[in-house]
């Protein structure tokens, strides 16, 4: 009678390996399967029709969007929003300034200035002022003041100034924020919070909650092959450790 199984050929008992390997998978696909279903809860995926948001969102790209409620959106943020006056369709944009803000361009060096505040923005184009157009407007209560991170192409709220909200758009009007490109593989990465709207009121939002959602979706994955793999390497260990016994018998029969 093997080894491996119980007294009268009953099942074959549970080796310290064999159960962790279980918990191993058990556990594997609660990240596994809880990650994927708290990122499909929080984050939706868009694609950026227009390159007016290069070079940090480029054209056709896929993007990760969290779910946010407008009231939560900060300045610096990128946003994804939908506005009658614009066209009705999903639309990605940089939050500039906030309900009561002064937005101003430009300085001598061809600079926005918020509140008085200049601002340096490093995710422009080399060399591209922040508007070939000059413009003075103060935001208007609960509405944000949005532009393309790409000026030279972009179509934002510069285009309807002469509106009669100046371009700004409602804060209702924001279904989600990006945190990160997801498409094409090359250009995968997070979308940072600028720093140049740090010092200003209210700050710079944080970042949601898609390193840890990647994490256990990874965690998950790892856990789930190492546990699976486990039987077919303790079968062949065992079944070269019988190739080694029935070996080692037969030299004793042999010499005996």
């Amino acid at each position: 009678m093997s080894g491996a199984q119980g007294v009268g050929g009953g099942k074959p008992r549970r080796t310290p390996g064999s159960v962790l390997s279980g918990l191993a998978v058990a556990v594997g696909c609660v990240l596994f399967l809880g990650g994927f279903v708290w990122g499909a809860v929080l984050y939706k995926p868009y694609t950026v029709p227009t390159d007016s948001m290069a070079p940090t969102i480029g054209k056709g790209a896929r993007v990760l969007a969290e779910r946010v409620d407008g009231g939560d959106v900060r300045r610096g943020d990128v946003v994804v929003f939908r506005d009658q006056v614009w066209g009705d369709l999903p639309m990605v944009k940089r939050v500039i300034g906030v309900g009561g803000d002064r937005v101003e361009c430009c300085d001598k060096q061809g600079r926005l200035r918020v509140n008085g505040k200049v601002l340096e923005e490093p995710y422009l184009r080399s060399g591209e002022q922040a508007s070939s157009s000059v413009f003075s407007t103060t935001v208007p209560k609960n509405r944000l003041f949005l532009m393309g991170d790409h000026r030279s192409d972009s179509l934002d709220s510069r285009v309807h100034l002469t509106d009669e909200a100046g371009g700004a758009v409602e804060r209702g009007a924001v279904d989600a924020r990006v945190d990160a490109t997801a498409w094409p593989l090359g250009s995968w990465g997070t979308v940072g919070r600028p720093e140049a709207f740090k010092g200003l009121p209210g700050g710079i939002s944080q970042p949601g909650p898609l390193g840890p959602i990647l994490i256990a979706v990874i965690v998950g994955a790892v856990l789930i092959l190492a546990g699976a793999a486990h039987g077919p390497i303790a079968r062949r260990r065992s079944g070269g450790d019988a190739r080694r016994d029935q070996a080692a018998k037969g030299k004793v029969a042999a010499s005996g």
